[in-house]
């Protein structure tokens, strides 16, 4: 029985991302027509491509190829009325709302989806997968890899790591331990 194989890959940067604030449906900040198709042989053979609806994960797809599937599933978390509001804002604003939705994963202070919703609609996505054999590489967003990870990381998580040969990962400390995954974008380290 052949395995299922899922790469997880975030949408290329936008500014909204860069400037720290909720995403609407913006599109990429890059030059992503120039680059279609500039990544089609990052991956060994064909694998199934699919993406979230917005703009962002569409335009960052078609660097990777034609074909790409659309998937409910793989659409950013709603953050209601905070789309496109920036954190420095919220802080400012609705700072008992921002710190009750960091804290309680089923908060929803925004009016949208909670991370706990997030998690069960990513879950649900992740079983329909369990008997789709080969590689499927999905373009999503931060929030929805973040959910996917819990999923996969929940219980007896140590077994369930897998480190190859010279890979890295990041850990870094502002207040609590974060894990960062490096990406390729050299714009995009800091």
């Amino acid at each position: 029985m052949q395995a299922t194989r899922l790469t997880l890959m975030c949408h290329a940067r936008t500014v909204a991302q860069k400037l720290a604030c909720f995403p609407t449906n913006e599109p990429l900040e890059m030059d992503w027509q120039s680059a279609k198709g500039s990544r089609c042989r990052q991956f060994k053979g064909t694998p199934r491509l699919l993406c979230g609806p917005e703009l962002r994960t569409r335009q960052t797809a078609e660097l990777f190829g034609d074909g790409v599937e659309i998937v409910a599933a793989l659409a950013d978390c709603d953050f209601g009325r905070w789309k496109g509001a920036s954190l420095d804002d919220l802080q400012t604003s609705e700072p008992e709302m921002l710190q009750a939705w960091l804290n309680d994963p089923t908060s929803a202070s925004h009016g949208g989806e909670s991370v706990a919703q997030l998690g069960e609609r990513v879950a649900a996505w992740l079983n329909t997968l369990e008997a789709t054999p080969g590689h499927i590489v999905a373009i999503t967003h931060p929030f929805v890899i973040r959910a996917a990870l819990m999923q996969v990381l929940q219980g007896a998580a140590f077994n369930q790591i897998d480190v190859e040969p010279l890979s890295a990962i990041e850990l870094r400390f502002n207040g609590r331990w974060r894990l960062r995954l490096m990406g390729t974008d050299p714009e995009g380290t800091h």
